[in-house]
Formats: C-alpha cells, structure tokens, sequence
C-alpha cells in the first residue's frame, strides 16, 4: 500500500471547487469507472465499531426517478439533470441494537472475530448503547446510524470533486411519504432501512452565481 502523496494545495483546490450543484449539464454523463470510484470511497468509509450501518441505492430508472419528484421538493431539477442520483439509507434498530443478527454477522463473517473477541465486542457495543450514548429508542439508533452514513456521503462529494465531479447533497424530502414510496416502489424494508438523504452527482451546466463563502478558521476553531 502506498503512502497517499496528493498535494494540499490540490486537496484544498478541490473543496474551493465543490459546490451544491442546483442544475447538471444532462448531456454529460460520469463513466462507470468515475461512479464506481465514488461508491468505493463511500465503501472505504469510516463507522463507529466499523459496522457500516448503510445502503445507497443508485436510481437510473427515469421512472423510479419521476416516482421520487412528488415527495422530494428539494430534487427535481437534479432529477432531471444529474448523470447518477443516489439514495443513501440508514440502518434502523432491528439491525443495529448490539443482540442483533446483522451486527453477529459482521463480527464473525466480516471482521472474522475470534469468538473471545466477539464477545468482549458485544460487550463494548452494548456498553456503548444503553449507557455511554444512551441509544433507549428506535429513533435515536435510526439518527445514530444516520451520522455513520454521513460520513460516506462527505467522503463520495470530496472524492468526486477531487475528479472535477460535480454533486448536490439533498435533504428537501417528506419523510414518511418517501419511506413510503421506498417501500411501494423500490422493494426497501422500511423496517430495517430509512432514509438520510439523496446525493446527485454529474457535471455543472454553469458556473456557480457567487463565490464560496465561509466564516474565518479563527472563528470555528479554538486552541487550548
């Protein structure tokens, strides 16, 4: 394995040119290589316990995608334009709680845990849940796997922009209606997965209007 060598002023370069890309020129496409490379860094990504509580399910059906307009006010326009939309699913608590059948399965079939190991693991986990984060409800577990996949979709629009690939994180959605529809229309156990949010990606049909702004580093950060 290679020590990375990207140069920070490239790095740097690439978060100045990432931005929410309201509308995607529709006659450019991402290669399969380019859309490959993005999910593997979201597959790369960190979770806390390394338990990757996450789905992204690519929509390229333009039904499924016209389906998505009447429940996502925030995505139609990149529904329309966007070369790939993707959906990024959070692990609810039949499948996170510490006793569950999937978390067992990651443990011994995924991180092939020596059965010791698997024990003290469970032990931490359960820890982790009831006391130190008080994880008591399935909302609180939904909203916990929720910051896990977060993490993918910050990794997938970095990596994208690294490459000169545009994107646009989406969170204007119904709720229930589009867990509904995930349901209805694209066969996801609601039971077991939800929603977080939707990410398109693509290339710009223009420039952005303004150019980035952010608060000063002295004023996000404190040094003790």
């Amino acid at each position: 394995m290679n020590i990375p060598n990207i140069s920070k002023d490239a790095i740097l370069n690439a978060f100045q040119y990432r931005h929410a890309t309201k509308e995607f020129d529709a006659s450019r496409q991402l290669t399969d290589e380019d859309i490959n490379f993005i999910l593997s860094t979201a597959n790369l990504s960190p979770s806390s316990f390394g338990f990757e509580p996450w789905h992204f399910v690519v929509v390229q059906d333009p039904e499924l995608r016209e389906a998505l307009k009447p429940v996502a006010w925030g995505a139609p326009l990149k529904l329309d334009t966007a070369s790939h939309f993707i959906l990024g699913l959070s692990m609810k608590a039949p499948m996170t709680k510490w006793d569950s059948d999937y978390i067992m399965h990651m443990m011994k079939d995924v991180k092939q845990f020596p059965e010791d190991v698997i024990e003290m693991y469970s032990k931490f986990y359960r820890e982790f849940q009831e006391r130190d984060f008080n994880l008591d409800s399935d909302k609180k577990l939904f909203d916990w796997a929720s910051k896990q996949t977060y993490i993918a979709l910050a990794n997938m629009m970095t990596s994208a922009a690294l490459n000169g690939i545009d994107s646009c994180p989406i969170e204007g959605f119904h709720e229930d209606k589009v867990n509904a529809l995930l349901q209805e229309k694209f066969g996801i156990d609601t039971n077991k997965y939800g929603l977080s949010y939707m990410v398109a990606f693509g290339y710009r049909k223009a420039e952005p209007p303004h150019a980035k702004t952010r608060r000063p580093l002295e004023d996000i950060v404190t040094w003790k």
